[in-house]
């Protein structure tokens, strides 16, 4: 069992350590009774206004997630606590139902999820996520979801729905082409042939699918990106995404310590592909800059991405148009479950 471990956390005025080897990790989940489910977006760089975070920490435990940092408002860390002290929202899908019914609501897009991936194991048996996807479908609501999880094919039946009545459009991440270096960075994450299979069978259902190639870490994974396209639209992808790696606070030192355990030959590479893109830093903040890198070796990038999007055949434009088809269920309206 790994011990655990997490860089101090800067909203606590106190940092414990250990003068005996740290104890293994165990996993608690905490229940959150939320008095609002919809988290508005105020970032002028994304795509989305309104996002839904059924939980809060992931055990998937990917070491590049830029989520942990959120971890610490609530006296959690960054590390080994993100992976493992787990808050599950089970009063989500009727809060949401109470945001759809007042007036100022207009039916905007709600993404699932903006911060932890809401199909993450806790999931099969909270069953969150999927009570939300009902309301939206009650709702007739725009739905977005980003996941790397297989378990999202428990929910066809539901996203079917969404596609014949509302909008629904979904986003695989896939950042390695190999499960092997997966592995190292995305330890308790489905098997890169698993999430291919995932997109395949989303597909075969009609639902608009995508990939996304979140995030490129300069020095390790930028030249899977061919391979990575190519695979995803010969197994039904529409379209596809990248952004570079984002490291701000405590993101930082727990993705380079797990980089220099998993990648002790490549973590000064990438450190320095890193400040190469980043004019110097390993991180930015600046909105409309976070997401990509400067300078020629981005462009670089950018031209591997664009050249081999085209030649597998992908839309012009991977997100299709939001669709306006939010309807509140009238009082004879039968219900769609």
């Amino acid at each position: 069992m790994k011990p655990v471990a997490n860089p101090p956390n800067p909203f606590s005025s106190e940092h414990r350590e250990l003068l005996i080897p740290s104890p293994p990790v165990q996993t608690s989940v905490f229940e959150e009774t939320t008095n609002q489910i919809l988290s508005r977006n105020n970032s002028p760089d994304l795509p989305f206004r309104w996002s839904i975070n059924p939980y809060r920490g992931c055990f998937y435990g990917c070491a590049y997630c830029y989520a942990r940092a959120t971890h610490e408002y609530w006296g959690f860390g960054a590390g080994t606590d993100f992976e493992s002290q787990l808050i599950v929202k089970p009063n989500a899908s009727a809060q949401l139902q109470k945001a759809f019914e007042r007036p100022s609501w207009k039916g905007e897009l709600v993404v699932f999820s903006g911060n932890t991936d809401c199909y993450q194991p806790l999931e099969a048996s909270c069953r969150v996520t999927r009570a939300c996807l009902h309301v939206c479908a009650e709702f007739r609501n725009p739905v977005g979801i980003i996941t790397k999880s297989g378990l999202i094919l428990r929910d066809l039946d539901v996203l079917q729905t969404l596609h014949e009545r509302a909008w629904v459009q979904v986003y695989i991440s896939i950042p390695f082409a190999d499960d092997e270096t997966a592995r190292k960075v995305e330890p308790y994450v489905p098997s890169i042939t698993k999430r291919f299979e995932i997109i395949t069978k989303l597909a075969q259902a009609g639902i608009v699918v995508n990939v996304s190639i979140a995030p490129i870490i300069p020095g390790l994974n930028e030249q899977d990106i061919p391979k990575i396209l190519r695979r995803a639209r010969d197994a039904g992808a529409s379209g596809a995404t990248y952004v570079l790696l984002r490291l701000h606070g405590s993101v930082e030192t727990v993705f380079m310590d797990r980089m220099s355990r998993a990648f002790p030959d490549r973590i000064h590479k990438i450190k320095n592909r890193l400040q190469v893109l980043r004019s110097g830093n390993v991180s930015e903040k600046t909105f409309f800059k976070r997401h990509h890198g400067q300078g020629l070796p981005w462009q670089m990038i950018e031209q591997l991405f664009d050249v081999h999007y085209r030649k597998a055949g992908y839309h012009e434009e991977p997100d299709l148009p939001v669709r306006q088809t939010f309807q509140r269920p009238g009082p004879l309206q039968t219900s769609l479950f």
